[in-house]
């Protein structure tokens, strides 16, 4: 009998060891994943039982907080001019988890980010009160840019050259990220915006990279002079009037046939678009050396965050002669994002060096005391030289004073661009995107700004979508407001 009695003892023994060591393991190891599940909801009580910190735009708070009655969830987050603001912001959301600088910096907005923290908040292990995020965005910038764009469907993106940051984040048709703030309401609206065919919540200006087509010719332009195919903008060219694109029956012509693009050089082949050119230039280069350019200013980066994370832009692999063509007037699989086009232009118009582009400037306390500055040490790095950089710029400026850029003159400043209409759909079948990448400089006080626009689709008519007609517009807008002769 006493032995039962053992064995049981000891099994019932074992049997609370077990639980014991399965209560520490969901305690200490598990706890923690439980406490952080998107369902948990006490982890969306803890967030919204107080008010948020801000977004700050222009010295300027674009997000608040507001009471919320019958609930128990304190406070939902507003926002100020929030369509306006949207793809800069992204949304904070009772109900789905935070998008953009909301969600980048969620911590810090809702006070948990360790460095908040006082000796009393320890003491007392209470939560700190929430940090702001700081951005770069320079709000007549981004007005200037969202009014432009009006009805389009559409992107822009500006950047001061020297300094990298990012002046204007647009994307349109935006949204109100309000509606997605309150849990009693959220479900309905993200029904709305997801089953919405313009896909409002996508942010094009970063996340949605199309063919660039035309304005891609700049790459190819810097890899020729920087290889030392060419050593002037002023250089004829050998460049056939069709091209015959190699293996192929077939060529590639030119939108204007009168155009003068046969033997053109540089200059000319900007000033015109002329795709022959650059078509042959990208094969006499070689896709490889192409490819190496467009990689020094930022394609095919797969971590390119600002700090969102941008899609990469594509310059493709594994091509054949043809195709190699077809990509040097940003066709075939070239893709790039607004941002990335922006990148171009202010690299140029920074002589040759690309400052890295950022729209948060700092972050702070509730008190106003700096916890990261951004504009401290950018990083930048030298993509073309300082010969290229000016040869490009003089060739840009003829685009807008001569050729097809003409949209986006502005009086007293000194404007390059370079215009692009991307073929859409197969064999053309669907509208064209339009684009227009350029920089500007004040001729009264220096001050400069690179800005790259993306039209996918508007109301014109098929035979007037063009980069100077729908996307310099935009970009002249946007300039004018950044050095401020709008």
């Amino acid at each position: 009998m006493n032995k039962t009695i053992r064995h049981a003892s000891a099994f019932i023994l074992l049997l609370v060891l077990a639980l014991l060591i399965r209560a520490t393991w969901v305690q200490f190891y598990e706890g923690k994943a439980l406490a952080d599940d998107k369902d948990n909801r006490r982890n969306a009580i803890a967030t919204y039982s107080a008010p948020l910190g801000n977004i700050i735009v222009g010295g300027r708070s674009v997000t608040g907080s507001a009471r919320t009655e019958g609930s128990d969830l304190a406070y939902r987050r507003t926002y100020t001019d929030g369509a306006l603001y949207a793809a800069v912001t992204g949304y904070a959301s009772q109900s789905y988890a935070p998008t953009q600088l909301e969600g980048i910096y969620q911590d810090l907005l809702n006070g948990t980010d360790t460095r908040l923290k006082t000796v009393m908040d320890t003491v007392t292990d209470q939560r700190a009160s929430p940090g702001n995020v700081v951005t770069t965005i320079d709000p007549a910038v981004q007005k200037a840019g969202y009014r432009a764009l009006g009805g389009k469907k559409g992107a822009a993106v500006a950047i001061d050259p020297r300094t990298g940051k990012i002046l204007a984040v647009v994307s349109t048709p935006s949204y109100d990220p309000s509606s997605l703030t309150d849990a009693g309401t959220a479900g309905t609206a993200w029904k709305r915006l997801t089953g919405d065919a313009d896909h409002p919540l996508t942010n094009r200006a970063l996340r949605q990279p199309l063919p660039p087509g035309s304005t891609f010719k700049l790459v190819v332009a810097a890899a020729a002079l920087e290889d030392g195919l060419y050593t002037s903008v002023d250089q004829s060219t050998d460049s056939p009037n069709p091209y015959p694109l190699p293996d192929s029956t077939k060529v590639l012509a030119n939108e204007s046939a009168s155009a003068p693009c046969e033997n053109a050089s540089i200059r000319v082949a900007l000033r015109y678009s002329c795709n022959n050119v650059f078509g042959k230039m990208a094969v006499t280069l070689g896709q490889d050396k192409v490819r190496a350019m467009a990689e020094k200013f930022g394609f095919d980066d797969d971590k390119q965050d600002v700090p969102v994370r941008a899609y990469a832009s594509v310059y493709p692999s594994h091509m054949d002669a043809a195709q190699t063509a077809l990509s040097g007037i940003g066709q075939f699989d070239v893709t790039a994002t607004p941002l990335q086009m922006a990148m171009v232009s202010a690299a140029i118009a920074n002589d040759g060096v690309l400052v890295s582009p950022h729209m948060v400037s700092q972050l702070t306390d509730s008190g106003g005391r700096v916890l990261s500055d951004y504009d401290d040490s950018p990083g930048s790095k030298r993509i073309v030289s300082s010969s290229t950089a000016e040869q490009l710029r003089s060739a840009m400026q003829t685009v807008v004073e001569q050729g097809t850029g003409a949209n986006a003159r502005i009086p007293g400043a000194t404007v390059g661009g370079k215009t692009g209409t991307a073929q859409h759909g197969e064999n053309n079948s669907q509208t064209p995107y339009a684009w227009f990448t350029s920089y500007a400089k004040s001729g009264t006080d220096g001050k400069e700004v690179a800005v790259a626009v993306m039209v996918e689709q508007s109301d014109a008519a098929r035979s007037e979508v063009s980069g100077n007609g729908l996307a310099a517009p935009v970009a002249k807008a946007m300039m004018q407001a950044a050095l401020g002769s709008g």
